[in-house]
């Protein structure tokens, strides 16, 4: 059984979010909400909300009562549009300006999942 839950359009660059998303695979659901309570970056607060969004996907659709039976399968930051918009310069001319969009997948399982590090 695979449970998903996707937050679109975050406002924030996905390179930001990658490292803490990696961290989080191959963990428990309950162990991964708890490492990601703690960190202080802007992705985290993201990366909870689908988090919880996934733990309540499962309790909702699929009677799964605990987070500690779920394995985080996925979490990926992947990028969103770009928003485009200019500063104004010097003689009339623009700089381009791209405020970028993430979009973050948490897919869980409940089956055990084998990271690269534990595999070698």
């Amino acid at each position: 059984m695979e449970v998903t839950a996707i937050t679109r359009n975050a406002r924030m660059s996905a390179f930001k979010g990658r490292p803490l998303a990696r961290a989080c695979r191959g963990l428990t659901a309950a162990k991964a909400i708890e490492l990601v309570e703690f960190s202080p970056k802007k992705a985290a607060t993201i990366l909870k909300k689908t988090l919880l969004s996934a733990v309540a996907n499962a309790r909702h659709n699929n009677n799964v009562q605990t987070p500690g039976e779920l394995f985080v399968k996925l979490s990926v930051f992947d990028e969103g549009a770009r928003m485009r918009r200019y500063w104004p310069t010097a003689r009339g001319s623009a700089h381009p300006i791209a405020r970028r969009l993430c979009h973050c997948k948490v897919v869980l399982t409940d089956e055990k999942v084998v990271t690269k590090k534990e595999a070698k």
